[in-house]
């Protein structure tokens, strides 16, 4: 059995990690390279770097930045915010990405998942899609969840696995920063679905969340933020508890 992944983000907005609610309201969380150097030495599986202001500034993700972050880890290193071609993926991989994270570009250019995938591998191209639960419907959001899409979850993931994308990172926009437990009912229909990796995020506050969403959700791994940069659940005492509850982890 392929053991689960506990993965912290570090969302990127001035070169400070913050953190908010729902996509509004952030906070600061502290310095992103001591944050990483932190993450890596406490147990986590992997990091996510998101540029999440990126995108709606019409500019790269920080280089500077991500050639420090990767000097300070020693575990799998994602990077997302801004990314629209081959070149940035190429000069992201250069600074010391591991993998990269696309989302409205791959929304508005499909082709683009595929030219990553050729080019790099297909584990190397995460394709983060954000959504949210309108009616009965989940509809996909760019933009860090500003721009809503007449595009449907889980044909988007579908297509999204056909073109090539080694994993696809959901993130709630119901749940993100709630702490009200994971969107399992989503996440379940998504691990069913495709044959990639499901990284659930937006939701977590308990390790009961991170246990039903391994359980109920069949995510392959656990994404968050706030829980871990304000110390609330630290990571080590996480993975023990799925460890008790049966679930598969690196200790």
């Amino acid at each position: 059995m392929l053991t689960k992944r506990i993965v912290p983000c570090l969302d990127i907005k001035d070169g400070r990690t913050v953190k908010g609610v729902n996509f509004v309201d952030l906070k600061d969380a502290g310095d992103p390279v001591i944050l990483a150097k932190q993450y890596a030495e406490l147990g986590a599986d992997e990091l996510v770097f998101l540029d999440i202001s990126a995108t709606q500034e019409k500019r790269r993700t920080m280089h500077d930045m991500v050639l420090k972050v990767a000097e300070q880890v020693n575990i799998p290193f994602t990077v997302g915010g801004g990314i629209s071609s081959v070149e940035d993926v190429d000069d992201l991989l250069h600074c010391g990405a591991d993998k990269v994270s696309i989302n409205s570009a791959a929304v508005k250019r499909p082709e683009l998942i595929n030219e990553l995938s050729k080019k790099f591998g297909s584990q190397c191209v995460v394709v983060a899609v954000d959504a949210k639960k309108i009616g009965e419907e989940w509809m996909v959001h760019l933009a860090g969840g500003t721009i809503p899409t007449d595009i449907g979850l889980f044909k988007w993931a579908k297509e999204v696995e056909e073109r090539g994308a080694g994993e696809i990172l959901f993130t709630s926009m119901n749940h993100d920063g709630t702490k009200g437990g994971f969107a399992n009912e989503a996440i379940g229909k998504l691990s069913d679905l495709v044959n990639i990796p499901i990284i659930a995020s937006g939701g977590a506050g308990t390790k009961q969340h991170f246990v039903d969403t391994f359980m109920f959700g069949k995510a392959d791994a656990a994404l968050a933020a706030s829980v871990f940069h304000f110390g609330e659940i630290p990571i080590l005492e996480l993975k023990q508890e799925l460890k008790r509850n049966g679930i598969e982890v690196r200790l």
